[in-house]
Parts: C-alpha cells; sequence; structure tokens
C-alpha cells in the first residue's frame, strides 16, 4: 500500500472506476466524499449515491457533508492530514480552505478536452454539437469552475452509435487509468502544469428535464444527435394520444419527406420502425417508450397504435 493519504470526492457512476482503481492499485483511501443522499423516482424513495454504494462495497469510510461551508466540515478534513484528494463529478464547488488542505491539491477528473465545455453536462454538449472527439482532463483544481491547470489529457472519438452513457462509461475508464497513471508521476514533481487558454472556453449548463421535449421543427440530424445527447436522462421525448413518448434510438434522412413537419410516416422498410418529418429531413424511429410501458421496437409500437402513421405530433 502507498504511504499516500488520499480522500476521494464524487457522487455518480462516472466517479466509479477512478475510486475502484484506486483501491486496487493499495493507495490508501482514507475517506469517500459524496453528496447527501435524496429522494428519487415517483415514490421519493430516499437513494444513497452510486459512490456511496460502491465506497460501502469496498469497506470504506462515506463522509456526506452539506457544504464545506462550515469551520467544523473543513477541519474534521484536515484532520486526515491529506497528501491529496481526487474529485470526479462530486458536485459541489470546493473553498479555498478546502483546496489547501492536501500538500499535493486536489486533482480533478473532468470528462472533456478542456478547456472546451467546463461545466456540469460535458459528455452531452460534445454529442449535441456533433463533435467527432471526445476526452479527458486531469487538472488540478483552483477557485474556478474547471479552470485549472492541465496535468494530463487523452481524447477518443465520438461514435455515430455513442450516448451519453456510453460515452461516459467510456471516458469514465480512461479517467481512472490517467489517474494512475498521473498521481505519482505529480507527487515525484515530473509534471509541469499547462495553464488552459481562457479565451478558447465554452460552457455547459445543467439539463433540465424540459430540455428533453422534441422540436420537430429543428433539423433531422440535430435531433438525431439529441436523442443520443440525452439518454438516458432527461431523454427526449414527444406525446401520444396525451402520454409522453419517448424517442430512444433513431437515425436520419437528409432528403425531406412528404407532409407537414411533425407528421408521422412509414418507412420503406417498415421493420425499420417509422418516419417524423422535420424541419429538414426525416427521423427515422427505432425505438420507443410509452410512458408507463417498457422500451419496444419502433416497429412493434406500431402494430399497438392504430392511427400512429398519418398522425401529427406536437412541436
Amino acid at each position: 500500500m502507498t504511504e499516500w493519504k488520499i480522500v476521494f470526492m464524487g457522487t455518480p457512476e462516472f466517479a466509479i472506476p477512478a475510486l475502484e482503481y484506486l483501491v486496487a492499485s493499495d493507495y490508501r483511501v482514507k475517506a469517500v466524499y459524496t453528496r447527501r443522499d435524496k429522494a428519487t423516482g415517483r415514490g421519493q424513495v430516499t437513494t444513497a449515491s452510486p459512490i456511496k454504494n460502491c465506497a460501502r462495497r469496498l469497506n470504506l469510510p462515506v463522509i456526506q457533508p452539506i457544504s464545506f461551508n462550515t469551520p467544523d466540515t473543513v477541519k474534521e478534513l484536515s484532520i486526515l492530514q491529506l497528501d491529496l484528494i481526487v474529485v470526479a463529478a462530486y458536485g459541489q464547488i470546493l473553498p479555498p480552505e478546502v483546496l489547501a488542505i492536501p500538500r499535493f491539491g486536489c486533482l480533478n477528473i473532468h470528462p472533456s478536452l478542456l478547456p472546451r465545455y467546463r461545466g456540469v453536462s460535458p459528455v452531452p454538449a460534445a454529442i449535441l454539437a456533433g463533435d467527432e472527439f471526445s476526452g479527458v482532463s486531469i487538472m488540478l483544481l483552483d477557485a474556478g469552475t474547471d479552470t485549472g491547470p492541465i496535468l494530463s489529457q487523452a481524447q477518443i472519438p465520438v461514435l455515430s452509435s455513442d450516448t451519453t452513457a456510453s460515452l461516459t462509461d467510456k471516458l469514465a475508464l480512461i479517467g481512472a487509468r490517467m489517474l494512475l497513471e498521473v498521481i505519482p508521476r505529480w507527487i515525484a514533481q515530473q509534471i509541469k502544469p499547462q495553464p488552459q487558454d481562457h479565451s478558447q472556453a465554452t460552457y455547459c449548463q445543467k439539463l433540465t428535464k424540459e430540455d428533453g421535449v422534441i422540436d420537430w421543427r429543428l433539423p433531422a440530424n440535430n435531433l438525431w444527435r439529441r436523442v443520443r445527447a440525452l439518454y438516458p436522462w432527461p431523454g427526449a421525448y414527444t406525446t401520444w394520444r396525451g402520454k409522453q413518448l419517448k424517442i430512444i434510438d433513431t437515425n436520419y434522412i437528409a432528403e425531406p419527406g412528404p407532409g407537414p413537419i411533425g407528421s408521422v410516416i412509414a418507412l420503406r422498410d417498415r421493420n425499420d420502425g417509422f418516419g417524423v418529418i422535420t424541419g429538414e429531413g426525416v427521423l427515422e424511429v427505432h425505438q420507443v417508450q410509452l410512458e408507463g410501458k417498457r422500451a419496444m421496437p419502433a416497429v412493434e409500437f406500431i402494430r399497438g397504435q392504430r392511427g400512429l402513421i398519418g398522425s401529427l405530433l406536437p412541436n
């Protein structure tokens, strides 16, 4: 086991590989900080974060402060006499008092090629923009939001089949591997931090449920990217007979289709599902999920929903 004392801070599934890799590599993870349990779902069941469940499985102490704005919370952290804090999608801004605690600073795993996509939703932002590449940046945290100097970066192609779920999973694994390479080199002073070019910075905002509403007036290729970017949450959706209809898997045809925008049409190969006329081209719909039902192939959905072909979906 290495002598360096580390605290890990994270919340969603993206953070799990990094924590698992640290423990498997015999790093001394003194504690895991994560967001407080919250009520989720229709039943508002109190649920622990994915990283809390992971920490329990690894028999690590879990600490869930409301914030770091109290002296007691900062003191509790400082008592651990840390060498390093590792952050992966924790969800709270660390104040200067916390950044100053560990001997070698706070390292953050951010799933974008900084300074592009600073903020909380970099993976969907990359898919929405149609970027050919995404990546991971390991940076030294400072008082700003993802503004600190870069210690290491890696990029991968964004595939046409990638959703936010699949791309996040890949970036999480890459970030975990990078972390194990960076830590010993950083502590040995073998890495020179590279300042970000702030003039090239872009920012992404937190997604909301309303972001999932489909506007059929947009081009089909734009909607195709939105469906991928918004999966699994909040999902891209329209309404059908008063119920939410999630559009899960799509492709697009650049050529215009017959009928007004929002019209549902049959595709040449009906086994492919159905199409929807958009502001530019046709969105091919291959998989859907009607509110309260399981996800299913669009061709199966058509068989159970008479009147869908030829109908007009709302903008």
